[in-house]
């Protein structure tokens, strides 16, 4: 009674449902305390099966409100299969406007394959890499760039699984949509919602659609287009739901992070000023932005130049940094015949 996690889901049931995943967590306001993940089920009959995820970081909204809309929205009726939807799935750090669960300091993202007798983050992700994922065939794990970020948008994969699940997972992202994808080189063990989604059995795809702990019209657009596109390429809906029509979109840069040259890092306190915005494209050597430090006032601010060249894909928001914190960072653009390659 007070440990693990509980739920009282009926994956058979036709129809649609709101239920909770319980995790029982005692603390000084509530002894008999637990942790509330809302879940939502929408079913209809044999068919994919879908799990559609936002608020692993709880300062990301776009996927939060798009995920609660369509759940309200989706008419059993008009689908074929199932969809498990988790609007709020690190909820203590939706609830707090947090990166990270106040509970516990976890981080959902880096939490699994998690702990059934941890913490409530560990758990949860416990319970989502050996119980849930594995009961269906994609996963959508909704991201942004956070509070503090400002993140090109960009669909995500990683570099999972054998190279027909690579293959399959390069299709679902370019169907979304979206103007970039980005191929992340996590490795299996990774500690992330994607590499657990590999290790069970499942096609994972994510993205980064916002940041600066907000939303605009233009991000719950792309959003809003990219869930729908997804949901009608894997045969569970044949029309949009979220929005009234799924607008063609140009053809998907690819983009790849493989090394830590790509990224520029703060090695003290200081104040960031960016010369470039996210999209941009640079060369090695190109001037990135400049380092003050409001304590030495004779001193010039430091230069800071790109390394590598790409495409800026985010760059921090805050201009007050310590030492440890990325400033910017350029991914390489590739070609999708290369990262199959490599996979084979």
């Amino acid at each position: 009674m007070h440990t693990g996690l509980f739920h009282a889901l009926d994956f058979a049931a036709d129809g649609k449902s709101l239920d909770f995943l319980s995790i029982p967590f005692s603390v000084d306001r509530s002894p008999y305390y637990q942790v509330k993940v809302p879940v939502c089920r929408v079913r209809n009959g044999a068919g994919p099966r879908v799990l559609l995820m936002a608020g692993n970081h709880g300062d990301e909204y776009e996927g939060e409100l798009l995920l609660g809309r369509l759940f309200r929205r989706l008419d059993p009726a008009r689908i074929r299969g199932e969809v498990t939807i988790l609007p709020a799935v690190n909820a203590p750090a939706v609830m707090a406007a947090r990166r990270r669960s106040p509970l516990d300091e976890g981080n959902l993202n880096r939490a699994f394959p998690g702990d059934p007798a941890g913490t409530p983050t560990f758990r949860l992700a416990h319970f989502l890499e050996h119980e849930l994922f594995p009961r269906h065939d994609v996963v959508f794990d909704l991201h942004s760039g956070g509070t503090s970020m400002a993140h090109l948008p960009c669909a995500l994969i990683e570099r999972q699984g054998t190279p027909d699940r690579l293959g399959r997972a390069l299709e679902l992202m370019r169907a979304l949509g979206m103007p970039y994808g980005f191929v992340a080189e996590n490795g299996a063990a990774a500690p992330t919602s994607m590499a657990a989604a590999a290790r069970a059995g499942t096609i994972g795809i994510s993205g980064e659609f916002g940041g600066g702990g907000t939303v605009t019209p233009e991000t719950m657009a792309y959003t809003a287009r990219a869930i729908d596109n997804l949901l009608i390429a894997v045969g569970l809906t044949d029309a949009p739901v979220l929005a009234d029509t799924a607008p063609a979109s140009g053809p998907m840069q690819l983009l790849q992070l493989d090394s830590h040259r790509q990224a520029i890092y703060a090695l003290r306190r200081g104040w960031f000023e960016p010369a470039v915005d996210v999209g941009a494209r640079v060369a090695a050597g190109d001037l990135a932005g400049w380092f003050h430090d409001l304590t030495r006032l004779d001193l010039p601010e430091e230069e800071l130049r790109f390394q590598e060249a790409g495409i800026v894909i985010s760059r921090r928001l805050h201009s007050d940094s310590e030492a440890g914190d990325c400033l910017i960072q350029v991914a390489r653009p590739v070609e999708e015949a290369g990262i199959l390659a490599r996979a084979a």
